[in-house]
């Protein structure tokens, strides 16, 4: 008989890791919510609630999907107003459990069931309508961050081409054949620690994607677990600096890609610009500065104009 259970809770786990499940992990230092905290306000965006900071009328948006707290948890909103305030992106945070964030107290709703009505397929049909309200509004160039249960739902966005750019922070249930799907330039931030993400994991992922040629950057961190980034203890002082470092290895993600949308060769080797080099003189050319040398057989003349 305890053969028979052993093999059954072996077979259990198993399944969970081949699901991309952290167990307990997902659930671990649950927030204190504050539906009035951050910088920004709330505000209904493509049919859903959703925390706003940033400039209204950016044509750079960023979407932050939560974990299953939802987006009423304090340091998420830290993070999105961060985002916002440092590369003046339009951060928009949505409420994708109307409501009704997972309650670990709620004994009547546990994860099983909480799932049934809030799962990612769900979750992935409510951001592309809110990725077209915001292009609606003016958003150009869209970009998605996504926490444990966020994960899985920008993951599933970075298949087609959805969003510029995506980020994935110790996602979950995200699989080899999501990653095989992916188009999107991705960057994966995941911990040391994670029953849903292991490093070795992690590596089939970089290998997947560098092989189907997306731009991507897997970056492991030592000594932190699932859901660090976003449910971190300010009296954990690894934690909170790993945090931050992975919050603007975030932030460089999105500002490379927004760079990197008019091609790599466009910004690389930035030259030291100098008006009094060359052997030839400015002069004007149709109404534009340019310089023009005069060789014994014909005039050449570069115009700067752009």
């Amino acid at each position: 008989m305890f053969s028979i259970l052993l093999h059954l809770l072996c077979v259990t786990l198993c399944l969970q890791l081949q699901q991309g499940l952290s167990g307990p992990q997902c659930l671990e230092h649950p927030p204190n919510l504050n539906g009035t905290s951050g910088a920004g306000r709330v505000i209904q965006v493509g049919g859903l609630k959703a925390y706003v900071t940033g400039p209204p009328h950016s044509k750079l948006a960023i979407i932050l999907a939560s974990d299953v707290y939802g987006y009423e948890a304090p340091n998420l909103r830290k993070i999105a107003d961060k985002v916002a305030s440092t590369a003046g992106f339009h951060v928009v945070v949505p409420d994708f459990f109307y409501g009704e964030p997972y309650n670990p107290n709620n004994t009547q709703r546990n994860m099983t069931v909480w799932l049934k009505d809030h799962g990612t397929d769900k979750g992935f049909e409510d951001a592309k309508r809110l990725i077209a309200a915001l292009k609606k509004k003016g958003a150009s160039k869209i970009g998605a961050a996504g926490f444990c249960w966020g994960g899985k739902v920008v993951a599933e966005l970075a298949k087609g081409y959805y969003t510029k750019a995506a980020v994935l922070l110790h996602p979950s249930r995200v699989t080899l054949d999501d990653i095989k799907e992916v188009k999107t330039p991705i960057s994966i931030l995941v911990a040391q620690f994670d029953n849903g993400t292991p490093p070795e994991l992690m590596k089939q992922f970089k290998e997947v994607l560098s092989t189907n040629k997306v731009d991507n950057f897997v970056k492991i961190f030592p000594g932190v677990s699932h859901g660090w980034t976003v449910r971190y203890q300010q009296d954990n002082v690894t934690a909170v600096k790993s945090a931050n470092e992975a919050h603007q290895d975030m932030l460089d993600w999105f500002t490379n890609c927004d760079k990197d949308l008019f091609g790599p060769p466009c910004w690389e080797h930035p030259p030291t610009l100098s008006r009094t080099s060359g052997v030839g003189r400015v002069t004007k050319v149709g109404g534009f500065n340019a310089l023009c040398y005069w060789p014994s057989s014909f005039q050449a003349c570069h115009n700067p104009r752009l």
